[in-house]
């Protein structure tokens, strides 16, 4: 049994977080969790408060000894805290609407991790994020940072150059391949090997093994399906061009590289008020509407539809993972340092990386095929941007960023969507509107 902790989630009125509840209390004999600390701004005191009184319904029937403290202190519930997740949303999902309806009106696609609405949230983040990060430095020192607040990667990485916490970055892609092809291949997720080479939200599967045998022409070959997210339309691949590519990609490359059919499908669902985004509004409401009632005492069913499925096992796990030193294997965001040798060493990857108490390192990736590396590093420079102009405030270097994007496609565009975007963001963006 380990020491008591204490668990603080910053975003604890987060529709998400009877989840993460759900996989401590299934875990507790191993976590010895005794105080989860849920700590929210004012203007998410209402979900906040729905989301302690279920989760103290739901410790009482398993009967636990853990302490629920849900709080505005932010301060309070980081000081002493052993581990850390933040799943902020700076802005509420008002912002995220806005971030795609101007995205898709610009002719571009509407996303909320990645292209123009991806910059938008992560300029408005990373400032609070590291903000947050003071607080850490100064009340605990020692805490395992645990980040799902999207961009996930480029959250990360401005932690990683920006601060001293011990950050990680997560994402429930992963776990989801592993889940996927164990089901596909009737085997133990222990049974599954993958080679993920990439950075959060673009990463590849350049090896899929099976009790240690390569399974990865079944996919190649059509053979078998690979895991798709609910949140992303699904258009099937192309055969000849994954076998071209030797690799599978993840569900957000459909952004990239089916673009077209994506951004017409936007178009539709914005012209019937259907995005994503309003579709994600009617399940927030759904879920909070059962987290009220007093006799729900479990995460309800609903909570699937939200995109995120098994993000808080893939949390859980990791905690097990540090706290007990297993040295297992986790695909995490963390600093690249060398693991991928076409990115700057500073930069944050998602990679396959061994687990321990006291570090957590990248597994080397080895070459990458020129397929691959054209994207990623393109991508990444823009990731690399997007932090450089959240910190500064500098509009030229947001210019950069954007103009970089792939899903960008000329500089006009670029000066347009900032146009559009910037002032509907002010209030979240100081740093674009000092004084000079």
């Amino acid at each position: 049994m380990m020491g008591s902790v204490k668990l603080t989630v910053i975003g604890g009125g987060s529709s998400y977080t009877p989840e993460l509840l759900e996989g401590i209390i299934n875990n507790q004999e191993v976590l010895n969790v005794s105080e989860v600390w849920l700590v929210d701004v004012e203007q998410g005191k209402e979900k906040l408060s729905i989301i302690e009184d279920l989760s103290k319904r739901m410790v009482e029937k398993a009967q636990c000894s853990i302490k629920i403290v849900a709080t505005l202190d932010r301060r309070e519930a980081i000081k002493n805290a052993s581990y850390i997740i933040t799943q902020i949303r700076v802005g509420q999902l008002a912002m995220r609407r806005k971030d795609e309806y101007l995205s898709i009106q610009q002719g571009v696609v509407g996303q909320e991790t990645t292209g123009a609405g991806g910059f938008m949230k992560a300029l408005r983040t990373i400032p609070v994020m590291l903000d947050i990060c003071k607080d850490i430095e100064e009340l605990a020192p020692d805490a395992w940072l645990l980040n799902f607040t999207n961009p996930a990667g480029i959250i990360t990485e401005a932690i990683l150059k920006h601060s001293n916490v011990k950050v990680i970055g997560l994402c429930n892609n992963p776990i989801n391949f592993y889940k996927k092809f164990a089901s596909t291949y009737n085997v133990s997720t222990e049974e599954v090997s993958i080679n993920f080479v990439g950075i959060n939200h673009l990463i590849w599967i350049t090896g899929l093994y099976i009790n240690g045998e390569s399974r990865i022409d079944d996919i190649l070959t059509g053979k078998s399906d690979i895991y798709e997210a609910k949140n992303i339309p699904s258009f099937g691949w192309d055969l000849d061009f994954l076998q071209s590519m030797q690799a599978i990609p993840c569900g957000y490359h459909k952004y990239y590289y089916q673009t077209d059919q994506i951004l017409e499908k936007q178009l539709e669902q914005l012209r019937d008020n259907e995005t994503r985004a309003d579709q994600v509004q009617e399940v927030e409401k759904e879920l909070f509407e059962i987290y009220q009632n007093p006799k729900v005492q479990d995460k309800p069913q609903a909570l699937e539809k939200r995109g995120g499925a098994y993000y808080s096992e893939a949390a859980i796990n990791l905690i097990k993972s540090i706290h007990s030193d297993s040295k297992k294997v986790h695909t995490l965001n963390v600093r690249n340092n060398g693991a991928i040798s076409c990115l700057p060493d500073d930069v944050s990857i998602e990679v396959n990386c061994v687990v321990e108490k006291h570090q957590i390192t990248p597994l080397q990736v080895g070459e990458v095929p020129t397929q691959i590396r054209g994207l990623l590093q393109k991508v990444k420079a823009y990731e690399e941007l997007t932090v450089e102009a959240a910190v500064t405030g500098n509009k030229g270097t947001a210019l950069q960023a954007l103009t970089l994007h792939p899903l960008i496609p000329s500089v006009e565009r670029a000066k347009n969507i900032l146009a559009d975007m910037l002032p509907v963001n002010e209030q979240y963006l100081p740093q674009f509107y000092q004084e000079i």
